[in-house]
């Protein structure tokens, strides 16, 4: 399977947020990320059910939704209802995460676990055979145009182990100071999914990025 591409829309111009959902669907983007940030679980607040559903009405992509929020499971069926296709939790916010991504998988969502830097991949061992992807935080979530920490490959490749050793069909989705210089090496360790924001975003040919992404083997 070649690699996906996902721009994370919390590095897009909000002041034009139509055209650079517009520009995502003309890429060859795969899906568009979506960081929901409450303020609470991370320092920072992003944005709620209307923005996504305004995105819903619009992109031609599915909505690759990363919650970075406490208790999630209050909110499930509502992101659903609102766009989501494939639904991630951090591992640190779910007190009962068999019953959570359990809860993903019965709406029709893919269900993905997040791990911060600090969390060990053995921490999934028991999900793995339940869930569709994981999320390696290559940064502290909470903020964009952080740099990558290096030890997140590390991460990957046990992940990557893990998951092969089993025969599991379980992406392996990476976020955070990710760009055109560090993408190859984790594309080739195992990686399956690469969001980028700033990288993309900020770039004068955001189409470009993209397509530059999309080429690595």
């Amino acid at each position: 399977m070649s690699h996906i591409v996902a721009p994370s829309l919390l590095a897009a111009d909000f002041s034009n947020l139509g055209s650079e959902v517009e520009m995502i669907n003309e890429s060859l983007a795969d899906w568009l990320h979506l960081d929901i940030m409450d303020g609470v679980f991370v320092p920072n607040i992003s944005f709620g059910f209307p923005v996504i559903e305004a995105v819903r009405d619009i992109s031609i992509k599915p909505l690759d939704v990363h919650l970075m929020i406490t208790d999630p499971d209050r909110y499930i069926k509502r992101f659903h209802d609102s766009g989501a296709s494939n639904l991630t939790v951090h591992y640190e916010t779910c007190t009962h995460l068999h019953r959570t991504v359990h809860e993903i998988r019965s709406l029709g969502m893919k269900a993905g676990v997040a791990l911060n830097p600090h969390t060990p991949v053995m921490m999934l061992k028991d999900i793995l055979p339940f869930i569709d992807m994981v999320l390696i935080m290559t940064v502290n979530p909470g903020f964009g145009g952080q740099s990558f920490i290096p030890a997140s490959l590390n991460k990957v490749g046990e992940l990557r182990s893990m998951i092969d050793e089993e025969g599991y069909d379980v992406l392996i989705e990476v976020d955070g100071g990710i760009d055109t210089q560090n993408a190859p090496l984790l594309v080739h360790t195992g990686v399956d999914v690469l969001v980028a924001g700033n990288t993309i975003f900020s770039a004068e040919d955001p189409e470009s990025v993209i397509n530059r992404l999309k080429a690595l083997i």
